[in-house]
């Protein structure tokens, strides 16, 4: 149980910091981050035990995921998306793995750091990378672990799934 909740809240923290909400603001990406939480958490969740408990999985991810996308949703502003995806654009395109890529928003002093851990070509061709996400928000710090894919367009999809 215990890994299935780090995993949950290893995919709430990097779909906060995806920029996926970054249009939402005030209460709103706070009721946001609870909802992508949520939903990662359960997508997690899932991946775990057979018949009835895959689904108390699910549900443990869906609530644990909820609880950590309302606190992220909470604490990044829109500004900290900007520069940690930017930063995580940088680091997926361009460093090799086991290089950090730092971003900071001087005004919230929130900072981060993207290091791509593994690069490989995936079943249908799509170069992937594999990689974590250090953020520090009020002098706490949080670990996100993920999974990006190029696109045609030469941007970075995150992908989580397994």
């Amino acid at each position: 149980m215990k890994f299935s909740l780090r995993i949950g809240a290893a995919l709430v923290a990097l779909v906060a910091l995806s920029g996926c909400a970054s249009s939402y603001q005030g209460g709103q990406k706070q009721g946001l981050g609870t909802l992508i939480g949520g939903a990662a958490g359960a997508v997690a969740g899932a991946q775990f035990g057979d018949g009835s408990g895959r689904l108390a999985m699910t549900a443990l991810g869906t609530l644990a995921g909820a609880v950590i996308g309302n606190s992220f949703g909470e604490s990044l502003d829109r500004a900290d998306r900007q520069y940690a995806g930017r930063a995580q654009q940088v680091a997926l395109e361009h460093k090799p793995n086991g290089s950090n890529t730092t971003w900071r928003n001087p005004d919230s002093g929130h900072y981060g750091t993207i290091k791509p851990t593994q690069t490989y070509r995936s079943r249908s061709g799509e170069y992937c990378r594999e990689y974590q996400h250090t953020v520090v928000i009020g002098g706490r710090t949080e670990d996100a672990y993920g999974r990006a894919c190029r696109q045609p367009d030469g941007s970075w999809e995150i992908r989580n799934e397994s």
